[in-house]
C-alpha cells in the first residue's frame, strides 16, 4: 500500500479539501497510472453531497471521479496489454466477477458484482473505492483502456463518461447515414450526442428551451435546432425521428418528445430526473414506438468509441481548470453555468 494526494469531501455539507488516501500496490494484473486529466460529471456533485442517498449512500471521505486519463507508470509482471509510458484510461467501473454471461460478451456494464471507481466495496484495501480526483490509481488491466494520442487529453477524460453513455445507445439503436436523430438537451451529455449522431451521417435536430443555444448546437454539428417550448416548432417534426436520446435530468413532459418519433423510433433515456415521469401509452401503442434507458457501455464497446473519436477527431468541449477550483466548479455545474464539461488538470494537485 502507499499513499496519494486526492481532494475529498468529509461530509455532505464539507467542500472538498486537500487530503491523503491509500491505493494498493499493483498486483500482478494490475495498471498503476499517473492521473494528467480527471473529468467532472454531475454524478461527483450527487456523491459528493449524498444525494443519491437512498440508492447510493456515500461514505465518506469519498473521492469523486470517474473520467480519468492518465500515463501508465508500472505494470504487474502478467500485463500484457500495457507498459510504461502508455496513454490509457479508466471509466466508471474498475472490477467486475469477469465471469457472469454479461462479462463474457463485453457488457460489463450490467454484471451484478460491479466495483465503481468510487464508492463501491474496496476488494483490496477494505473500505470503498476512491476516485480520479488524485495523483494516481491502480485499476486490473481489463478495465484500462487505451486512448488515441492524436486527441486533446483534457477533452478526452468526459469521453470515459459522457461519452460513452451518449455513443451507447446509439450504436444499440443503429444510429447511422440517412437517420433523423434528436438530441434533447445540449449539456455535458447533449453535447456528445450532437457530435456522435453527426459524425455517424445522420440528421441531426437538437431539442432546447433556450433559444441562446441555437449556434451552439449548430456549430457542434446539429443540422435543426427545435425550440421545444414552441407548439408550431415541435409539430413541424411530429412523427418524424428515428431516434431520440434524451439527456434531460430533470422533471419534463417525455410525451411531447414521444410523439416526435415515426412508427418503430425509440427514445433513449440517459439522463435521470428524481421523480418518475409520466408516460402515456397510447404514445407508444398506436407507433409501436418503444421508450429505453442506457447506462454506459461495456469496455469493448468503450474502446470502440474511443477509436471513434480518434478517428474522427472528437472531444468533449471542456473549460481546464486546476484541483483548487473544484469547489467553485461545484457550484457552477449546479446552474449549469459550464460549456460543457470541466477537466481537472491534475499536474496543479502535484504542486500543492
Amino acid at each position: 500500500m502507499f499513499n496519494v494526494k486526492a481532494y475529498s469531501a468529509a461530509s455532505a455539507t464539507s467542500p472538498l479539501a486537500s487530503a491523503t488516501i491509500p491505493r494498493r500496490e499493483p498486483t500482478v494484473r494490475d495498471v498503476q497510472i499517473e492521473i494528467l486529466f480527471c473529468g467532472i460529471c454531475h454524478s461527483d456533485l450527487h456523491y459528493a453531497r449524498d444525494e443519491w442517498h437512498s440508492v447510493m449512500p456515500t461514505v465518506y471521505p469519498c473521492v469523486p471521479g470517474h473520467e480519468i486519463v492518465g500515463r501508465v507508470t508500472k505494470v504487474g509482471a502478467a500485463v500484457t496489454r500495457f507498459k510504461a509510458g502508455d496513454v490509457v484510461g479508466v471509466g466508471c467501473m474498475v472490477d467486475t466477477d469477469q465471469t457472469c454471461p454479461h462479462c463474457e460478451s463485453g457488457h460489463e456494464q450490467f454484471c451484478a458484482d460491479m466495483t465503481l471507481t468510487y464508492g463501491s466495496p474496496d476488494k483490496h484495501l477494505g473500505g470503498v473505492t476512491y476516485g480520479g480526483y488524485s495523483d494516481s490509481i491502480v485499476v486490473n488491466e481489463r478495465f484500462v483502456l487505451r486512448v488515441p494520442t492524436n486527441l486533446n487529453l483534457s477533452g478526452v477524460a468526459p469521453l470515459l463518461c459522457a461519452g460513452i453513455t451518449t455513443y451507447s445507445p446509439m450504436r444499440h439503436w443503429g444510429v447511422t447515414q440517412g437517420k433523423k436523430v434528436g438530441i434533447v438537451g445540449l449539456g455535458g451529455l447533449g453535447h456528445m450526442g450532437v457530435k456522435f449522431a453527426h459524425a455517424f451521417g445522420a440528421h441531426v435536430v437538437v431539442f432546447t428551451t433556450s433559444p441562446g443555444k441555437k449556434e451552439d448546437a449548430l456549430r457542434l454539428g446539429a443540422d435543426e435546432v427545435v425550440i421545444s417550448r414552441n407548439p408550431e416548432e415541435m409539430q413541424q417534426h411530429a412523427g418524424s425521428f428515428d431516434f431520440i436520446l434524451d439527456t434531460i435530468a430533470a422533471e419534463h413532459d417525455i410525451n411531447a418528445y414521444l410523439n416526435q418519433l415515426k412508427v418503430d423510433g425509440n427514445l433513449t433515456l440517459v439522463g435521470a430526473p428524481d421523480k418518475p415521469l409520466a408516460v402515456s401509452a397510447f404514445g407508444l401503442i398506436f407507433g409501436r414506438r418503444s421508450l429505453s434507458g442506457s447506462p454506459i457501455g461495456g469496455i469493448p464497446e468503450t474502446q470502440e468509441m474511443l477509436d471513434f473519436c480518434g478517428a474522427h477527431n472528437i472531444t468533449a468541449d471542456v473549460e481546464v481548470i486546476p484541483i483548487q477550483k473544484i469547489n467553485e466548479a461545484y457550484e457552477r455545474m449546479a446552474k449549469s453555468d459550464v460549456k460543457y464539461r470541466f477537466s481537472i488538470d491534475m499536474a496543479s494537485l502535484r504542486s500543492e
